[in-house]
């Protein structure tokens, strides 16, 4: 593959619906004052017409909230660059260079379909459940990512669009895994790299309502659409073992876990395309068999 040369353009995908316009602002910016790149901002109103913003912000109205995954899908078929930045409305880049370090280590490695950055929180600390290893060891070392935080990561837009994007019809909620697995059997690396700092406020996903529910039911939907039928069950039962040992205190939460178990089960996961046994070989040896 020919090495690509000249400024490289980035589309930078921002989602909101309609509540922190100054955090907005902020991500908007911090995207806006990166060096050595040809930027370009794009919106997407989740169930929110957006207004209020700068000339070169370009907004998307999305009648309805269609969820993360699908509007990220969204926002990104809107931009035509090279690489795609997809990055949470209450997130910003620290460093000026952080999208051209990214880029080149894109530019300089053919395989390599994203870069994803280290997320650090609103003081500067590492959170370490966002860092995409099996073992996240020492955050400040790099190397291979195993799974996908959905908006701290830059992206080549012709793997991204090679394996179909994100999973649109999951909401929220292990979009990302599904990502990572499908770019590693296409034959692309994914690398960890805690030189681009994105700061995120540590919050828990358990703030939505809808959590538990879906994320048990797209647990059971990741593992149905993308893994061999004897680790899909595995992949289920040990992740229903883990849930249980650590909620078992919380049985409202457990409930709606299991409803949503239910739900994954007995509904279309919408498409089946399991990874390959050279690819379940490969993240094994690399430390990351897709059984947890």
């Amino acid at each position: 593959m020919q090495a690509v040369t000249g400024t490289p353009t980035i589309d930078v995908v921002v989602l909101s619906q309609g509540d922190r316009h100054t955090e907005t602002l902020h991500a908007l910016k911090s995207a806006r004052s990166q060096t050595g790149v040809d930027v370009r901002l794009i919106l997407v109103g989740n169930g929110w017409e957006p207004h209020g913003f700068p000339d070169d912000v370009q907004t998307i109205y999305l009648e309805e909230n269609v969820g993360p995954a699908e509007g990220r899908n969204i926002g990104a078929s809107h931009g035509t660059s090279e690489f795609v930045l997809f990055l949470d409305n209450d997130a910003w880049l620290r460093d000026s260079n952080a999208l051209s370090y990214a880029i080149g280590r894109l530019r300089a490695d053919q395989r390599l379909a994203l870069v994803h950055a280290r997320v650090a929180d609103t003081d500067g600390v590492t959170v370490r459940r966002w860092v995409p290893r099996a073992h996240v060891g020492d955050p400040g070392v790099g190397g291979p990512a195993f799974a996908v935080c959905e908006g701290v990561v830059v992206v080549r837009r012709t793997a991204y669009e090679e394996v179909g994007g994100f999973p649109g019809s999951f909401f929220f909620g292990h979009e990302g895994i599904e990502l990572a697995w499908r770019l590693r059997d296409h034959g692309w690396e994914l690398v960890y790299d805690p030189a681009v700092v994105i700061h995120h406020p540590a919050t828990a996903a358990t703030r939505h309502d809808l959590y538990w529910r879906l994320n048990s039911r797209n647990r059971v939907w990741v593992a149905r659409r993308n893994l061999p039928w004897p680790l899909a069950v595995v992949y289920v039962a040990v992740w229903a073992a883990i849930t249980v040992l650590r909620n078992w205190r919380d049985p409202d939460s457990l409930r709606a876990w299991f409803a949503g178990f239910r739900e994954g089960v007995t509904t279309d996961p919408g498409g089946r395309r399991p990874i390959r046994w050279r690819t379940v070989l490969r993240l094994a040896r690399l430390g990351q068999p897709p059984i947890i």
